[in-house]
Formats: C-alpha cells, structure tokens, sequence
C-alpha cells in the first residue's frame, strides 16, 4: 500500500518537483503548480488532476482507488485512494498529473530525455 512518502519519492524523480504545501496540506508541485495533493480530511486520498475523459474512464472502470466528491464535480481532479492502488499505477497517474501541469517546453525536453534544470 503506497503511502505519501511513496508519492513524494516518485513525484520527486520528474523534473522541477518541490515538496509543498496547497490549501495548507502536503502537496507536489511543478514550477509552483500543485499536481498532486494529500487530503488530510479523507484519510489515505490523494488529489491529481486529469482532464474531464479520464476521470470520467477512471471511474467508470468500477475501479475502488478511484472516487471523487461534490466538491471536485466538473473538474478535472480525480481522488485516489492510496489503500486500494497499486505501486506501478500511481507511478503512471503521478506522471500524468505532472504532464497535466508542468510547462509544455519542461514535458518536451523530459520527454526528449535532455532535461536539466535550465530548462
């Protein structure tokens, strides 16, 4: 079962992740832009957003990690229950949700593998 330390060691693998805080709980950030955020109030949930169609499609899959609340109606945010996922699927959902919010030049040097930090 992963755990808010597993997020922060897979976050922090990407480039220009930093440990903060959003809405005075842990999150992760990319260039000062949340992209994954634990929700101290749902024991175990964690926050990343996605676009609409994939949280719709997670969701449907009947999938149990994957849940959401009035709050995060119409928006592109799925909850995540870190209880019910599997290490290699919060690796993907993490990675995604950083690609959803770093700068597309930061996504295209990653993804060209010549990131460096003067990106």
């Amino acid at each position: 079962m992963p755990t808010w330390n597993d997020v922060v060691a897979i976050g922090t693998e990407l480039p220009e992740v930093e440990e903060s805080t959003s809405y005075r709980t842990p999150s992760l950030k990319v260039r000062g832009t949340s992209f994954a955020r634990l929700r101290i109030e749902a024991e175990g949930g964690l926050m990343l957003p996605c676009r609409l169609d994939e949280k719709e499609a997670l969701l449907a899959s009947g999938d149990p990690a994957f849940y959401t609340t009035p709050h995060y109606d119409g928006y592109g945010a799925i909850l995540v229950d870190l209880t019910k996922i599997g290490r290699d699927q919060l690796v993907e959902l993490i990675e995604d949700a950083w690609r959803e919010k770093a700068p597309a030049r930061l996504r295209a040097a990653f993804d060209a593998g010549r990131w460096s930090s003067s990106v």
